[in-house]
């Protein structure tokens, strides 16, 4: 076989597989979706680097839970879960410098308090305020954990 053949027909495997990984993402996003509550949320998985460190992915309200999944990964499993008793916002601010173009247009970015430390979340203003509707509608101090105390 001549080199050009072999080298058409790799390429046309390569391409096969671009497309069939975007087919996969594709469904995969339907099936996070399908029960609704999902939305554009990123991820600042490493904040000691100033202005890096974001990671796309799409956030998911799930029972108590937020859920939140890597845009390009075909898992369907959540890469990290926060309990909604455990979040609670610090403060929020607009993307200042390298940020502003890594994360996804009109995002804010959010501060919030977890047992394991901080974690900055960037979201859409309208998801902004869907998020703080969602932690303020979980009864405040409640801990579904424990046991009900008798008085």
């Amino acid at each position: 076989m001549p080199l050009w053949r072999w080298l058409l027909d790799s390429a046309g495997v390569v391409l096969l597989c671009v497309v069939a990984y975007g087919f996969l993402l594709v469904i995969r996003r339907r099936l996070l979706s399908r029960n609704g509550g999902t939305f554009e949320l990123s991820v600042r998985v490493r904040p000691s680097e100033a202005g890096r460190g974001w990671v796309l992915g799409l956030g998911r309200y799930y029972a108590e839970d937020l859920e939140w999944f890597r845009i390009f990964s075909p898992s369907v499993r959540p890469r990290h879960r926060w309990a909604r008793v455990d979040l609670q916002i610090t403060s929020q601010r607009e993307p200042s410098g390298p940020e502003a173009f890594a994360l996804y247009g009109g995002s804010r970015i959010v501060e919030c308090r977890t047992p394991a430390g901080q974690v900055e979340l960037a979201m859409t203003t309208s998801a902004l305020t869907g998020f703080s509707a969602w932690l303020e509608a979980g009864p405040p101090g409640a801990d579904w954990n424990q046991p009900p105390t008798s008085r």
